[in-house]
């Protein structure tokens, strides 16, 4: 009895802890936060056609994305302190106030994990009357 209730606990330590190799992994970094200092323009008129807005402001990646209310939008990078981004008519149809917003996106880790995670910017508001 005592030798089965002994081998009994060794089986259970060996699966308990893994028993053999097991790949430890590094969680993901805080990616760079972007800032936006300033829209340009700041606003337009409902209805208005299609048109190329720049977001100024620090710390973009060269993949850095705007988006545009809930939209990502075609954006295009210039420089880590200005974006240009297009804008569809279909975005701004209606007057109101839109949150716009510029993401770096995360980079993936090597095979033990890490990398960083996406970082996004404080709004900044977009009048449409």
């Amino acid at each position: 009895m005592k030798i089965t209730n002994t081998l009994g606990v060794l089986v259970l330590f060996a699966v308990g802890s893994g028993c053999g190799y097991s790949k430890k992994t590094t969680p993901p970094t805080p990616g760079t936060m972007p800032a936006i200092s300033q829209l340009s323009p700041s606003s337009t008129t409902a209805g208005s056609a299609q048109f190329t807005m720049e977001v100024d402001g620090s710390n973009f990646s060269s993949n850095a994305t705007v988006s545009f209310g809930a939209a990502q939008v075609t954006t295009q990078f210039s420089s880590a302190g200005k974006l240009e981004a297009t804008i569809p008519s279909t975005a701004v149809m209606n007057s109101g106030t839109v949150h716009v917003t510029v993401t770096n996106p995360g980079t993936p880790g090597g095979a033990y994990g890490g990398g960083t995670q996406p970082a996004t910017s404080a709004p900044v508001d977009f009048t449409v009357n």
